[in-house]
């Protein structure tokens, strides 16, 4: 993310891009200067609420056979989130035509080039 290595969960039931604050402050000391207000919003989690903070502007940079893959994102970020990687959601999943397949072996898919 931004030229900082993290670790990305690909969540195809995760509706939207998420970090949690404290993996955040991690990676990106200085990610409160660049937050965005977030209002009347909610969020939620096998029946569990979560609070946004704001949405943070980011790239997420994967490494491909045909080169990398800049994935220009929103990320929400979440207060009271305990996981320890960013979350990319449907929401670019689907924008950057990324398909997950788990079969024997696992591969994911950008646009027709697989890895």
């Amino acid at each position: 993310m931004n030229d900082i290595e993290s670790k990305v969960n690909l969540d195809t039931g995760a509706f939207c891009t998420c970090v949690g604050k404290d993996y955040l402050q991690s990676i990106l000391t200085e990610w409160k200067n660049h937050l965005f207000s977030i209002e009347d919003v909610r969020f939620s989690i096998s029946s569990n609420n979560m609070y946004p903070l704001g949405t943070l502007d980011t790239n997420i940079v994967f490494p491909h056979p045909a080169g990398i893959i800049r994935v220009k994102t929103e990320i929400v970020v979440m207060d009271k989130c305990t996981s320890q990687h960013i979350i990319l959601g449907n929401d670019y999943l689907n924008i950057y035509g990324i398909d997950i397949n788990n079969y024997k072996d696992r591969y994911f898919k950008i646009g027709e080039n697989t890895k």
